[in-house]
């Protein structure tokens, strides 16, 4: 499992089967938080993208079926480098977007708003280097919770 999170992390600019999962939960994120105003809904599609596994990953380790959380966070840290693409996507807006072009571009309009267009790259790195570090704790855990029996 650990290979496939790796894969995607090394091919991030590629679609990958899991994508399609987590587009449903970008975009239920829009829908579910639209009644809390424009920003909140827009932040929220990727917000919702990451939110959604780790909380099923907080729930797993709560429950104490820990490989199971160490699963989910390695599905946490693909959703993170999936946003760094779209974050760092924000000033050139390049990406194919669902709706065309006639939809606003999330980050876009995110970063414009809080006037921080121009950290487009170092928000993209950031969130990148945040879905490295959540996929390698994923799976050192994994490896450490099977060999455990835990």
């Amino acid at each position: 499992m650990s290979g496939y999170f790796f894969y995607c992390a090394t091919t991030q600019m590629d679609w990958h089967y899991i994508d399609y999962a987590n587009l449903l939960f970008h975009e239920a994120g829009h829908t579910i938080f639209i009644f809390f105003g424009q920003f909140t809904s827009v932040l929220m599609g990727s917000g919702f993208q990451i939110v959604l596994p780790l909380s099923i990953a907080l729930y797993f380790w709560i429950t104490e079926q820990r490989f199971s959380a160490a699963l989910c966070l390695m599905w946490v840290g693909q959703n993170l480098i999936n946003v760094s693409v779209y974050a760092g996507d924000a000033i050139t807006m390049q990406l194919p977007l669902l709706g065309g072009d006639s939809v606003i571009h999330d980050w876009n309009f995110l970063l414009s708003n809080l006037h921080i267009l121009s950290w487009t790259p170092a928000v993209s790195l950031t969130l990148y280097g945040i879905g490295i570090l959540s996929i390698g704790l994923g799976a050192i855990l994994s490896l450490w919770f099977a060999s455990t029996d835990e």
